[in-house]
This record gives structure tokens, C-alpha cells and sequence, in this order.
């Protein structure tokens, strides 16, 4: 079902929670479903469960928290939309910085809100990412990824450390664009697995948590 269809009369956004806090979950499930164009039709605490729970569902939206018992939201989020392009992924975040929309843009999501957010925002959050449309401004992102990117590289030429290498910069380019890992290995001529590698090295890289980096890679199949 494409956007238009969602907001056709009788229909309803389809959404689908990760959190792993039962009482956040809950919280979010009855903020969403006193809106009658919303239904939330599963929920899941860990990303595993995620992973299979959400493909079988079809979701229009995901909500997902970024910091998980067995992994985090940034790759559930990239997983899940290199097997479902037109899933609108929201990320939750406690931190309003640049790191945190780093993460959603690397993630390839549609947004992210904090979870103090006053329940009316989320809920135009959601209706935005199901329009289409993304929280993101794309201008700012590929300044703020080109920002971080040269911060980061100028450290490492006084550290003696790596730069980002041309392939990295080229796949960087694309995840601002929010291009699914499937679409830049199309693109690029990859395999999903290698475009993957190169997301993993760019946040270790970018100084990236190595909690979140190694998360990145944890959906390898």
C-alpha cells in the first residue's frame, strides 16, 4: 500500500513498535491507536524479534528504539529497509544532537524524535513518515554527514589515523541521500554483505560507539 493509499478513507497506517521497555511500548501503542486512522499491529522488545516479526506484519511504519538488550535500532533500521524499501522508519533517541540524527541518517531513516516528546509530535511524526515524507531536511543532513566527515578525517591526519577511501566516500554520499543498502550495492555494484562492511568501517571511522558499530554488522547473513 503506497502513501496514498494509506490516507484513502477507511484505510489505516499500519505500525509496528520496538522498544524494549514493555511499558514505553504500551504507552506509545494506546498514544497511536486513539487515533482512528492508526493501528499498531505488533510490537517487539529485541532485535531479534524485530527482524522476524516485522517482514511477516508489512508495516507501513516502524517505531524503533535505538538502544536494544541484543543490538540497536540503526541496524534493525537498515535491515529492515533493504527488504522492504517503502517501510518509513522512525527513530527513538534520548539524545537531541548531531550524533543522534547522524545515527538516523546512517540508519536510513524517514526521522527521529526524542522519547520526551509530547505525544501530539509523535504522532504527526508518524503521520509524515507514512505520507512519505521525511523529518529530515536533506540539505542539512549531507552537510552535517560532510561536516563529520572531514572533522573526523583532519583528527586522523594529525592522529596518523585512516581516511574515509573513495568507496566509503561514495557509499556515504548515498546513505545521505537514504538509499537502502540494497540500492547502493545495486548501484555501486555490490553485494548487500559488502556495502554493509563499508557501513560498519565508516562509523568506527566516524567515531561511532564500537557498541553501534559492531550492532551494524550483526544482521550479516
Amino acid at each position: 500500500m503506497d502513501a496514498t493509499e494509506i490516507h484513502a478513507p477507511g484505510n489505516q497506517m499500519q505500525i509496528f513498535l520496538l522498544d524494549d521497555h514493555e511499558m514505553i511500548r504500551r504507552g506509545v501503542r494506546q498514544l497511536l491507536e486513539a487515533e482512528p486512522d492508526m493501528k499498531v499491529v505488533g510490537e517487539a522488545g529485541t532485535c531479534a524479534e524485530a527482524m522476524v516479526r516485522v517482514p511477516e506484519l508489512q508495516p507501513h511504519v516502524a517505531v524503533l528504539d535505538v538502544r536494544l538488550p541484543d543490538g540497536d535500532g540503526i541496524s534493525v533500521c537498515r535491515e529492515l529497509r533493504s527488504l522492504m524499501p517503502e517501510l518509513a522508519c522512525v527513530m527513538l533517541t534520548s539524545f537531541d544532537d548531531d550524533t543522534a540524527l547522524l545515527e538516523a541518517v546512517m540508519a536510513g531513516a524517514s526521522g527521529y524524535v526524542l522519547k520526551e516528546v509530547e505525544g501530539a509530535n509523535l504522532i504527526n511524526a508518524v503521520r509524515t513518515v507514512a505520507s512519505g515524507k521525511s523529518l529530515l531536511d536533506p540539505s542539512m543532513t549531507q552537510d552535517l554527514l560532510e561536516r563529520v566527515s572531514h572533522q573526523r578525517e583532519t583528527a586522523d591526519t594529525k592522529e596518523g589515523g585512516t581516511q574515509l577511501g573513495w568507496r566509503e566516500r561514495q557509499i556515504l554520499q548515498l546513505v545521505g541521500e537514504g538509499r537502502t543498502n540494497r540500492q547502493i550495492g545495486k548501484e555501486l555494484s555490490l553485494s548487500e554483505k559488502a556495502v554493509k562492511d563499508h557501513v560498519s568501517g565508516m562509523l568506527e571511522k566516524l567515531g561511532f560507539d564500537p557498541g553501534l558499530a559492531r550492532a551494524s554488522r550483526w544482521y550479516k547473513r
